[in-house]
This record gives structure tokens, C-alpha cells and sequence, in this order.
């Protein structure tokens, strides 16, 4: 059989079917999909040397011929270690590898080979640990120059990945460019085939980075292309016109116990100001954790009920939607509006003007009539598509929308990741609220911590201690995901249960100390949360499940234990639960990692706010990481243009113009067909 791009992966011939399973984790399940599994780093063989050379640390390639090879079992640990001496015209060498005792098959005595790694040092001198092999005389793509190191899987190696892709590279010719001819020269972009070929073999680093950035630019071009349709599709339908009322917004804001900042002022405007036009708002309001945005758009759903429409707030977690239903009841009682509240467990929408509640709420056999606005609280996508869901049947308007964010994204990836949704940003905090003081602790403050601890419980304060995310070695060897998860979490929930009885039978027997996590039924969280809100316990001791939105003005101090295995945003959140109130607050960060790991602790520490934090998290880990699969369902390779901001601006430049002359790309059947495949996988 003739393969081809689109041959699927398990006909493509020199493939154990038993790791099909795995490729389709990694996302290869065609031909054309190994093509485009890129690497994420690549080690620097390029150093070539003499065995007589070389010195203790460094990396290098060793061109020799193998002398003799042998496996044999270490006697403590019953590890198979298999020993080859490798030998030039300037002296010999040992080889070491660990538990890989086929090598000593692939490598003959006498043959000549190309091994790249680390010099070490052992009890017979230096020897080379773990190294990459070949044989001379193939294309080398293990050893020498730069070699591909690829996002893995249980059972698939970047050795056996680089060498599968080898197989099939010269495929490459059949794939179409999706880029015209005059956007690659006028951005100064590699053809297709040229950028497939030297992302994967290299030949020197500049090779790698122009074929990383034709393929950045393309990913950034297609997230343009679908933003600027989406908008063009919103623009067609039609919202309900909701009056921008002046006066009920000045008695509204003269109503609430403290004063509007000017960045709420201003993004309310915004907000109103679209709301008055009859096609729909499309917005995303970002500010920082106690910015103040619940209060924004509780004003934004005053307007929606006064002018006879109706308004859904949508948390993600049965906690946070309890407190916007606290929230915007306090704010809105003077009112006269009506409130109602919907979860999975409990309906009490009714006819009322404005209901809170979680994704219960866009359930089928859920609808609104007079729908006019609808909030999502850290849920940045919701489209044409969802918002019918929430649309009685019949009707010919779809709500306007409103995102909220507590997590701030640096505004080049906010402007490329949320190109289809308008920005309003709360970058000012209200004048009464005190900045937390921040300290990373290392084991020798840990009872000085503990100390500052108790004098806050003793002054009446309540305090947050969050556990460790657990991060489990090796996910893929799991039957299934969900199986995975399901570990992840009792690990979790194991983690907090742990905390929990040392510090309340040991640290803080003295104090009432409660608990919360995952596996708890949402009537027990709930009961928990309703407890330390009342003050009738002083410490809580719980997972990331009070990340997001949970306020408690009396909590003063937050103590996150593991501190390196949360992200900075994620830190950033669970210090935003303390300094709620007029009382100084402290936010402890526990940690027993150095490195990049203290670096990024550091920038908590030293962050004057989050739009600061999420800049130095973007330079610390890139955007792949800064953002998250999880978050934004977007890969890392997708993401890596993002810090580039003039490739942004050009690759949006080109997308609007492309647009401009070709709405429909009638003109353009290979961008159209690239922009479908990428829509599906990217989006759905």
C-alpha cells in the first residue's frame, strides 16, 4: 500500500500496535501528524572532540570504533548496565547506559559508531553517561549538530520519534502551504517543506529558530483569522438595545460602601456603552484579584433588569456561585431586582431577574426568555453556540456577553488569544485595600511562620492553608485519564488529610482547625465554607479548591505548603483570598526547591501586582506554560509566537487584510480548509 500524509499512523508500517494508544496521547494519529509533533528543546551535540580531549561536565560528540561491549546486573539494585569501550586514534573511553541492555545488540564490537553526551567522572575515571549512538555512515539524527527532543509518551522515546519521523520526512513535498507565496516573502518566511525538514534536523540553531518562527507565525495568523471571523458572525446577530441609564448608574455606585476606582468607571462605560448598541457585546473584563469586577458587572446587570431584561452569572464551582448569589444580593437588594440561584443539585431560577448559578445553567432543558446579558466568570469562551443554549426558543436576539478574569495575561497575549473579545482592564486597586505582604520561607522560618500564625488567630483573624498539588510521575502509564485524575485527586485529598492532622493534633491542637477538598459532597463544602465565613473555626486547611473568588474579609493570612508546584497565577490567586479586609495580611509561600523554582517564588514575592507577576511568569516560562492547556486549549507550540510582539502585529496584519480583500476566502481554498482543521482541533 502506497503511504501517504494522510495514511493513519498504525498502516504506516514499523509500528507495535500495542503504543497506538500512547501516539494518540501525544495527538498522531495520521502520517501527516507525526510530521507535525515538533520538538520542545534540543540538545547540543555539535561539539565534536578526540577521546584525549575531552573534560569532566562538558557535552560532546565522539566519533570511534567499539573495542567491546558487555551488560551485566549491578548487585544492590538488580540494574542492568551495559558497558561499551569506545576508542580513537588518541585514546579510549568508557560508555555507560543504564537498564538499556539492548544496546549491546544494536552495537557490535568492531563497529563504528558516533556517541554525543556528558563526561563523568567514576571509580575507573571519566566515562560517558547515558549517551545518544549511531552508527557511521547512516544520516546522523542521535548524535552531532542539534537532535530533536520531543514532547514523549509512555513507550515512545525521542530516539525512536526522531527515527520514525526520519522514515517519513521526504512526505513533506506532498503537503500544501497554507501560507501564500507573497505573505511568506513579505514576512520573510522558509516554504513549508524547508521549515517541516529543519525543525526536526537541524543543522545549525538559526535553521531551528526561522523554521520555529514560519510555524509560529502561522499558528498566530490562524488564531487571527478565527478571531476576526467570530467577530464578523457576532456582528450579524442581533442583542437586545439595554439603555445606558445614568442616573440609576450614579445611584447604584452612590449606594455601595465604598467609592468606584477610576478603572471601574471607565470599563463600566465601556460596558454600558456596548450594551446600548443592538449587536452583541463581546468583552472580556480584566483586572486583578480585589479589582472590584463582580461589583462592574453587577452594575451591567442592573442596567439588563431595569430595562426588562434578564441577566446569568456562571461561576465555575458551586462555592463561587454561591458567593456572586451573596454578592450581587447585597449590592442589588436596595434594588428591588430578584434573585434567583441554579446548580446541578438545586433550581431556583423561576422568573427571577437575575440568576447565579454554574454550567448548570446552559443545560438543555434550561432557557431564558428576555435573556439580555450573560456573565462567565473565569470561563473566557463562550460563544454564538452556548449563548443559544441559554435563548427560549424562538428568539431572534442572542445576549450580550461578558468574560471576567482575576488571572492577568500580559496584554500581547491577551490581544492574540482573545482577539475576537474587546478588552476593558481594571489595572487600579481600591485605595482601601493594603497590599499583602509576601514572604517565601525555607525550612529554617518555618516556626517563625507558624509563630505570626497563631498572633493573628490569637487577634481574631482566621488563616488559609493550601496543599500541594501532587504532581504523579508518569500520568500516560494510567488505564485511562480519567483514571489518572481520579489518583491525582485521592493523592490530593491524602496530601490535605495529612496537613490536617498534623496541624490539629500537633502545631495548632490548640486551635480549631477544619477541612476542605475535592472529594467532599457540595453540601459539605458548602457547610465547611458557611463555618469558617461565620468565624466558628480559625484555620482551613484545604486544596485549590478556594483558588478562585472565595472571599472571606476576616482571613488574614495565607499559608501555601509545596508553593514551587503551583504556577505563579495560581499563587497569585490564592494570596488574592487575604487582604480583603482593612487589616494588614500576610501570604507565606513554603518551599523546598532552588532554581527556577525559587526564581518564580521570588517573583511573587516581589510582583507589586499581577499584571507585573504575569509579565515576569510569560519571561520565566513562556506562554505555553503561562497559560495552560487546561485554561485556554491551545498546545505549547501554538503559543510560542506570543512573546514576539511585532510577529503578532504581522501575522493580525496579515489576517485583516486577507479578510478585507476576501471575506469568505472564496479566493483562498487552502487558508479556508487550514482555517476548518485548525478551528476543530483548536476550538471545539
Amino acid at each position: 500500500m502506497a503511504i501517504s500524509i494522510h495514511t493513519p499512523i498504525q498502516d504506516a508500517g514499523r509500528i507495535d500496535k500495542r503504543i497506538l494508544p500512547a501516539l494518540k496521547r501525544l495527538g498522531i494519529e495520521t502520517v501527516r501528524d507525526l510530521l507535525f509533533h515538533f520538538p520542545s528543546r534540543y540538545e547540543d551535540f555539535s561539539n565534536e572532540k578526540k577521546i584525549a580531549d575531552v573534560f569532566l561536565g562538558e557535552t560532546v560528540t565522539l566519533r570511534g570504533t567499539v573495542e567491546k561491549i558487555s551488560v551485566h546486573r549491578t548487585f544492590r539494585k538488580r540494574m542492568a548496565l551495559t558497558e561499551a569501550v569506545i576508542r580513537d586514534e588518541t585514546g579510549n573511553i568508557k560508555a555507560v547506559w543504564f537498564n538499556q541492555p539492548f544496546i549491546a545488540k544494536n552495537v557490535s564490537e568492531g563497529s563504528a559508531v558516533l556517541v554525543s553526551g556528558k563526561i563523568a567522572k567514576g571509580p575507573g575515571g571519566n566515562y560517558l553517561q547515558n549517551p545518544s549512538y549511531e552508527r557511521v555512515g547512516a544520516r546522523a539524527i542521535h548524535t552531532g549538530g542539534l537532535v530533536a527532543v520531543y514532547p514523549e509518551s509512555w513507550g515512545i522515546t525521542s530516539r525512536w520519534l526522531r527515527y520514525l519521523i526520519s522514515q517519513f520526512i521526504g512526505l513533506r513535498a506532498h503537503i500544501k502551504d497554507s501560507l501564500k507565496d507573497s505573505v511568506r516573502v513579505r514576512n520573510q518566511l522558509p516554504l513549508l517543506g524547508d521549515a517541516l525538514y529543519n525543525i526536526h534536523f537541524p543543522k545549525t540553531k538559526k535553521d531551528a529558530e526561522t523554521a520555529e518562527r514560519r510555524f509560529s507565525f502561522e499558528n498566530l495568523f490562524f488564531i487571527q483569522l478565527r478571531a476576526l471571523r467570530e467577530r464578523g458572525r457576532l456582528k450579524q446577530n442581533h442583542a437586545p438595545k439595554i439603555p445606558l441609564d445614568v442616573s440609576l448608574i450614579k445611584k447604584f455606585t452612590a449606594s455601595l460602601p465604598f467609592p468606584f476606582t477610576d478603572a471601574q468607571r471607565r470599563s463600566l462605560w465601556e460596558i454600558a456603552s456596548d450594551m446600548a448598541k443592538p449587536s452583541p457585546m463581546n468583552r472580556l473584563l480584566e483586572g486583578d484579584v480585589g479589582s472590584g469586577k463582580t461589583v462592574v458587572a453587577a452594575a451591567a446587570a442592573l442596567l439588563a433588569a431595569r430595562a426588562g431584561y434578564r441577566a446569568v452569572f456562571m461561576a465555575p464551582t458551586e462555592i463561587l456561585a454561591r458567593q456572586h448569589f451573596a454578592t450581587l444580593e447585597k449590592f442589588l437588594s436596595p434594588f428591588g431586582v430578584s434573585l434567583g440561584f441554579c446548580t446541578g443539585a438545586e433550581k431556583r431560577a423561576d422568573r427571577a431577574d437575575i440568576v447565579a448559578g454554574t454550567h448548570a445553567l446552559i443545560q438543555k432543558n434550561i432557557s431564558f426568555e428576555n435573556l439580555g446579558l450573560v456573565v462567565v466568570d473565569e470561563q473566557h469562551r463562550f460563544g454564538v453556540r452556548e449563548r443559544a443554549h441559554l435563548v427560549k426558543n424562538g428568539s431572534e436576539e442572542i445576549p450580550h456577553f461578558l468574560s471576567m478574569s482575576a488571572t492577568p495575561i500580559p496584554r500581547t497575549l491577551a490581544l492574540t488569544v482573545y482577539g475576537d473579545l474587546d478588552l476593558s482592564i481594571l489595572d487600579e486597586m481600591p485605595k482601601y485595600r493594603k497590599a499583602v505582604i509576601t514572604k517565601v520561607i525555607d525550612s529554617r522560618g518555618r516556626a517563625d511562620a507558624y509563630q505570626r500564625i497563631r498572633e493573628e488567630v490569637l487577634k481574631g483573624r482566621q488563616v488559609f492553608v493550601i496543599c500541594p498539588r501532587i504532581d504523579l510521575p508518569d500520568p500516560n502509564a494510567s488505564a485511562t485519564k480519567r483514571a489518572y485524575q481520579q489518583k491525582l485527586l485521592l493523592s490530593e485529598v491524602k496530601s490535605v488529610k495529612e496537613e490536617y492532622k498534623k496541624l490539629s493534633e500537633g502545631v495548632f491542637k490548640d486551635l480549631r482547625v477544619s477541612m476542605l477538598h475535592g472529594k467532599m459532597k457540595a453540601k459539605e463544602k458548602a457547610l465547611v465554607m458557611e463555618r469558617f465565613r461565620r468565624q466558628e473555626s480559625d484555620i482551613l486547611v484545604s486544596t485549590s479548591v478556594v483558588e478562585v473568588g472565595i472571599d472571606i474579609p476576616n482571613a488574614s493570612v495565607m499559608m501555601i505548603e509545596g508553593a514551587e508546584r503551583f504556577g505563579l497565577a495560581q499563587l497569585h490567586q490564592f494570596r488574592g483570598r487575604v487582604g480583603r479586609g482593612a487589616d494588614q495580611s500576610y501570604c507565606f509561600l513554603f518551599s523546598t526547591e532552588d532554581g527556577i523554582a525559587a526564581r518564580r517564588l521570588r517573583a511573587v514575592e516581589e510582583a507589586k501586582n499581577g499584571f507585573e507577576l504575569a509579565q515576569k511568569d510569560l519571561e520565566i516560562r513562556g506562554p505555553g506554560d503561562f497559560f495552560g492547556t487546561a485554561q485556554s486549549g491551545f498546545s505549547r507550540d501554538l503559543l510560542k509566537g506570543v512573546s514576539d510582539p511585532e510577529l503578532v502585529r504581522a501575522a493580525r496584519r496579515e489576517a485583516i487584510e486577507i479578510l478585507r480583500a476576501d471575506p469568505a476566502l472564496s479566493d483562498s481554498p487552502e487558508i479556508k480548509k487550514r482555517l476548518a482543521e485548525f478551528e476543530a482541533v483548536h476550538w471545539e
